[in-house]
């Protein structure tokens, strides 16, 4: 969840930065957005008007020569596909095309050209090719200055074009036939020579082709006479083996039994034998008759029962006899059978050879014929398909048709105004956001408070909003002179005694602010009960005086080149606790002067006798005053003017303030600009809210405004001064 929240943070961090970017860059965007609007504005009003002369096409793509020969690779009725159209748009705007185009238009003289070379440079410049989306249609467009010469030009080079196609389609199809009779001469050659090698084999083998009517094999080939011969002594040898089979069962059945399990055996065998045949049944009701006299009551002795079993005996007697013989019969069957499985056995073998034989006879003749068929086959589709296509070479080819012909145009196409202005617009916007990001990206000033603690490492004190005026000469309770507040409660806290109560205040270039900014320093000291003193070290170009209209003959020079009293020099300003000592007579050597034992004695005395001491110095890297005066001091603070100098100046200063043992307290971004610069308005938003409201504090409306009249005219004529430096 965190990890989201961090990501949506960056994210909103990003955008408010680029924002800041364009409005700090909207002059750059703004003149960058102009200069391309009106360079895309002249040049769309200077371009000439072109008419469109506008031909609509559906081409249908040539049928191959393949085709021809087997018609079932493409359909009659093909569209272009997007290769197709890629060729036939190079065809349109070919040499060959348009060549023909400037001959039949006599474009070289129309045009006042040398050449018809040159006329084709313009017809190919002017023309334009596309397929019309979702279609199968292509559209051929024309520009040219005169209506009706754009569709003249528009419809010729359509209907060459479709004279060109026409041509190569009877080309390609004469070339096609051609091909095909070949190949007809080729099918024709291969057919004889099929056929005169199926009657080599049956001429060679004595082949009768019988096939019509007769009975065919599963693959197709004849059955001949041997073939069923051999096929009929087959089932015959199967029939002898069956045989042979049924009787070896027969004999062994009744060999392993004996008595009246023989008999019975016997009888149930499907035996060709009269006597058992004739017997069987006699015996079988004889027993039946013994049973049922014992069943009655008669006994084993009685008569009838001995009678009956005299004749059982008998009949069996008789009946294993018939099985004795029915035995030897067929025992001779099987002797018969053996021979005669022998004897067809061999002449079966003997049919196989010959069959074999006459197998591979017949598989080479059916090769044979079949080639013969198969070649005669195509050469009747290939005779079929060549009078067709004869037929249609004869037909009219329309492989392009016109579905809309130009004609001369109501309005121009070119310059499309509203389309350029629009492009103008977007191109310079882009442009101008474009050179806004990549001035930002070279530009090396100072833009943040990070920027300051990440290069200088130091506090930033304070940040001045821009347009800050001179907070003494200003009615009633300006809400400015809390960004001011914020830098002496700063000073105070970064400080490290109260002992070191001297200041410097210095800056890297000039007009950067400093003086101001000391000024308003020490009227909000003062004002918080500070005794406060001022002292004009900047002997190049004082103006500390000017602030409070002080006349600046006598003051710091006096005083360090002559014997006066500190007294002498110091004058009580308008404002309670407020002191000030003005440079004085500006000297030859500025630099000597600052660095005396009498400027360090001063310093010592008002030390003591103030509670805080600010003193002025010019630019620390124009002169070598700001670093004598930074070594004389406890402190030095540094006034920055937001996005002005490089980072690598500010970098230089410090180092200024450091190679003379002087003490960097920290920086002053002065000169923000809060309305585009957002990222400083939560730091400065609450500097409004300690404005007066009440009526009996608030001056007049008329007194305010010449009052805030006179006050900015006096902070132009300082801002002046400096930027001389």
């Amino acid at each position: 969840m965190n990890k989201g929240q961090n990501g949506n943070s960056d994210n909103n961090l990003q955008a408010v930065e680029y924002w800041q970017v364009i409005k700090n860059r909207y002059g750059v965007i703004l003149l960058t957005f102009l200069l391309v609007f009106m360079t895309a504005a002249v040049i769309t009003h200077i371009l000439p008007e072109k008419f469109p002369g506008r031909v609509v096409l559906e081409i249908e793509q040539p049928i191959s020569e393949m085709s021809v020969i087997d018609p079932n690779q493409v359909s009659n009725q093909v569209f272009a596909s997007r290769q197709f159209l890629e060729t036939q748009f190079e065809i349109i705007s070919s040499k060959m095309t348009l060549y023909k185009v400037v001959d039949q238009l006599n474009l070289a003289e129309e045009w006042d050209l040398p050449n018809a070379t040159a006329a084709f440079g313009v017809l190919r410049k002017n023309l334009s090719t596309e397929p019309i989306r979702g279609t199968d249609l292509i559209e051929i467009e024309y520009l040219d200055t005169d209506r009706g010469m754009a569709s003249r030009i528009a419809n010729a080079i359509g209907e060459t074009y479709k004279e060109r196609r026409l041509e190569g389609e009877t080309k390609r199809m004469k070339a096609a036939v051609e091909a095909l009779d070949d190949q007809l001469r080729q099918q024709e050659e291969k057919v004889a020579a099929a056929r005169i090698k199926m009657h080599s084999i049956m001429k060679d083998y004595r082949i009768v082709d019988l096939s019509a009517g007769n009975p065919m094999m599963s693959d197709g080939e004849p059955i001949s006479g041997k073939q069923s011969t051999f096929q009929q002594s087959l089932r015959n040898l199967q029939d002898k083996e069956d045989l042979i089979n049924e009787i070896t069962t027969q004999i062994n059945t009744l060999s392993n039994l004996e008595g009246e399990e023989l008999i019975r055996s016997a009888a149930s065998l499907d035996i060709q034998d009269d006597t058992i045949r004739r017997l069987f049944p006699e015996y079988q009701q004889l027993i039946l008759a013994e049973q049922e006299a014992l069943e009655v009551g008669l006994g084993r002795r009685h008569p009838t029962v001995q009678g009956i079993r005299r004749q059982l005996a008998t009949t069996r007697d008789l009946l294993s006899e018939g099985v004795d013989s029915v035995k030897k019969n067929l025992q001779t069957q099987l002797e018969i059978a053996q021979e005669n499985f022998a004897k067809l056995e061999d002449s079966h073998d003997r049919r196989e050879e010959e069959v074999l034989a006459e197998r591979v006879t017949t598989i080479s003749y059916t090769d044979a014929k079949r080639e013969f068929e198969n070649q005669k086959d195509i050469l009747q589709k290939m005779t079929f398909e060549s009078n067709a296509k004869k037929i249609d070479l004869r037909m009219p080819k329309v492989p392009v048709v016109f579905h809309e012909r130009a004609e001369p145009a109501v309005n121009p196409s070119t310059p499309n105004v509203a389309l350029n202005l629009v492009l103008g617009a977007v191109v310079g916007m882009v442009f101008g956001l474009g050179i806004a990001f990549f001035l930002e990206y070279m530009d090396t000033s100072v833009k943040s408070l990070e920027d300051v603690e990440k290069y200088l490492e130091v506090p930033v004190l304070a940040v001045i909003p821009k347009d800050v005026g001179v907070l003494h000469k200003q009615s009633g309770l300006s809400p400015d002179a809390e960004a001011y507040r914020i830098l002496r409660t700063n000073i105070e806290f970064n400080r490290k005694s109260a002992d070191a109560n001297s200041i410097t205040v210095v800056s890297g270039g000039a007009g950067e602010g400093k003086s101001t900014t000391l000024v308003n320093l020490a009227y909000v000291c003062a004002q918080g009960g500070y005794n406060t003193l001022m002292i004009d070290g900047d002997l190049r170009r004082p103006k500390l005086h000017t602030f409070f209209e002080i006349n600046n003959a006598v003051g710091l020079t006096n005083y360090l080149t002559t014997e006066l009293m500190l007294e002498d020099v110091i004058l009580q300003t308008p404002i309670d606790n407020l002191y000030f000592m003005p440079s004085g007579i500006l000297p030859a050597d500025a630099a000597g002067i600052l660095n005396s034992r009498r400027m360090s004695e001063l310093i010592t005395d008002v030390k003591q006798r103030f509670d805080l001491v600010l003193v002025d110095s010019p630019p620390i890297l124009g002169v070598s005053d700001a670093s004598v005066l930074a070594s004389e001091v406890d402190l030095t603070m540094v006034v920055i003017q937001h996005r002005k100098l490089p980072r690598t100046m500010l970098q230089r200063v410090k180092k200024a303030v450091e190679n003379v043992g002087g003490t960097l307290l920290g920086v002053v971004l002065n000169n923000v600009d809060i309305r585009s610069d957002s990222q400083y308005q939560y730091y400065t938003s609450y500097y409004t809210y300690y404005a007066p409201t009440s009526a009996e504090n608030r001056p007049s409306r008329s007194k305010e405004k010449a009052e805030e009249k006179r006050a900015g005219q006096q902070v132009e004529e300082i801002s002046v001064d400096e930027d001389a430096y």
